[in-house]
């Protein structure tokens, strides 16, 4: 399979996993090895500015951390759309990348995003979730990753994708309640 580094995962209703329900996972590594991502429209109830406050001027006042994903969520990770994308440590998508960890200079960003935690898979994890049809996949777009925290980025997707993916984004959070 060729890497869906850079792409959307957007988990289907058959994904149960209750960490994963109606999320948007943006993947930023994937190899043989595994594969690593951030889920996108998990905002945390706690600020940026709480949490982290040292990290608080790259996102601005009032900013939630957002829960990446249920692996290692005490760790601190950071997303932004860089001026000079080698200035990244790792590039994901056109020039958003994760923040070096230590630099003298901070690099110059346009926007930016903190996540606890983050998703991970081991070798041929993803791949078996694939085939089981438990996620879409769809090119991921700066705006995805920086979405405001009240947006409903499943939906949007969806919508965006279109067809059938498009009459999916209509189903309520609990279709029990429809």
């Amino acid at each position: 399979m060729d890497s869906l580094k850079g792409q959307l995962l957007i988990a289907t209703a058959g994904l149960l996993d209750p960490n994963f329900h109606r999320t948007v996972v943006l993947i930023a590594q994937h190899s043989d090895e595994g594969a690593m991502g951030l889920v996108l429209n998990r905002p945390a109830e706690v600020a940026v500015a709480d949490a982290a406050p040292q990290l608080e001027g790259l996102v601005g006042p009032g900013e939630p951390v957002f829960v990446g994903g249920p692996v290692e969520r005490q760790a601190v990770v950071v997303l932004a759309e860089f001026d000079e994308p080698d200035e990244a440590a790792a590039l994901v998508l056109a020039d958003v990348g994760f923040m070096p960890a230590e630099t003298e200079v901070e690099p110059a960003t346009r926007r930016a995003r903190v996540f606890a935690g983050y998703a991970g898979w081991s070798p041929g994890q993803l791949e078996a979730e694939l085939e089981e049809d438990a996620w879409i996949v769809e090119q991921a777009r700066p705006e995805d990753v920086f979405a405001a925290p009240g947006e409903d980025v499943w939906s949007d997707v969806l919508r965006r994708k279109g067809g059938q993916f498009a009459v999916l984004s209509l189903m309520p959070p609990d279709p029990s309640l429809n």
